[in-house]
């Protein structure tokens, strides 16, 4: 069973970047697709980015296409979201999530759950 940790969250101007890690523990995270999705206050959770096992796929939400990249690093067990140009409606609390099979937009395939972290952009 993956354990997933987030990290790297913060307060940012608009414009500015962040990079959000999210490390695996007890399994290797290469046995894993891996997503990102964000929550924000009084919205539902929604898709931002996701990767392959091998990080060969990659898909995004069209809002932050061009402005995100997500990325893996297996031999670090860490799969990243580098985050710029970011905008105030980037406000949310980001979640790393980690499925077996192939890569989803769907929150409701993904097994296990990191337990967020804050990223507040302001205007």
């Amino acid at each position: 069973q993956a354990q997933l940790v987030e990290s790297g969250g913060g307060l940012v101007q608009t414009g500015g970047s962040l990079r959000l890690s999210c490390a695996a523990s007890d399994q290797t995270i290469d046995n894993y697709a891996t997503g990102w999705f964000r929550q924000a206050p009084g919205k539902e959770r929604e898709f931002v980015a996701t990767i392959s096992r091998s990080g060969a796929v990659t898909y995004y939400a069209d809002s932050v296409k061009g402005r995100f990249t997500i990325s893996r690093d297996n031999a670090k067990n860490t799969v990243y979201l580098q985050m710029n140009s970011l905008k105030p409606e980037d406000t949310a609390v980001y979640y790393c999530a980690a499925k077996r099979g192939t890569t989803s937009a769907s929150f409701a395939t993904y097994n296990y759950w990191g337990q967020g972290t804050q990223v507040t952009v302001s205007s």
